[in-house]
């Protein structure tokens, strides 16, 4: 008898439901493109939102030369975020608002993206290692005291917007 659903055979004789179309993964399990799923239906605000960041410097002075920190960056939300970015680099990070402990700007200027995945959790480790950048080949250290290591993203008013922590550190004489 031959079927009269209009499902007909595979090239092999079996059902599509057993494999006929050829693939292993059924034809659903396609996935969504993140970021164009982001982007047309969260509004901007909601995802800056979904975003946190936060910054963990270790406790007490420090004689070290170098200062490790760790930046989180979480998604919230249970669904993909999208967020656009004034940079290449997605964040940086800022000892006393100096991106990445320099007085030469080196942060590209080009728009770009970062994307979470639902429900994400993005950690970065990182080092300062207690010198400013004053010139291109000059680095200068740092007097003893104390000095605020903040991360965020590359967006306007990233502070306003949650995407900004920071965190104070205390430098000992050597």
């Amino acid at each position: 008898m031959r079927r009269i659903y209009g499902s007909g055979d595979g090239p092999d004789g079996r059902p599509p439901s057993e494999g006929g179309r050829g693939g292993d993964s059924p034809a659903a399990a396609r996935s969504l493109d993140a970021a164009a799923w982001s982007d047309r239906l969260l509004p901007t605000w909601l995802r800056y939102r979904a975003v946190s960041v936060d910054i963990e410097v270790p406790a007490g002075t420090s004689a070290r030369a170098e200062i490790p920190f760790v930046v989180t960056m979480k998604n919230a939300l249970p669904v993909p975020v999208s967020i656009p970015t004034d940079s290449l680099r997605p964040w940086t990070w800022y000892v006393d608002g100096l991106p990445e402990a320099s007085h030469v700007d080196s942060v590209p200027s080009e728009a770009s993206a970062i994307q979470f995945d639902r429900g994400e959790r993005k950690r970065f480790r990182r080092r300062w290692d207690g010198l400013f950048r004053v010139g291109d080949d000059e680095w200068e250290r740092a007097p003893a005291g104390e000095y605020t290591i903040g991360a965020g993203l590359s967006v306007p008013d990233a502070a306003e917007r949650g995407l900004y922590s920071e965190a104070t550190v205390s430098l000992a004489e050597r």
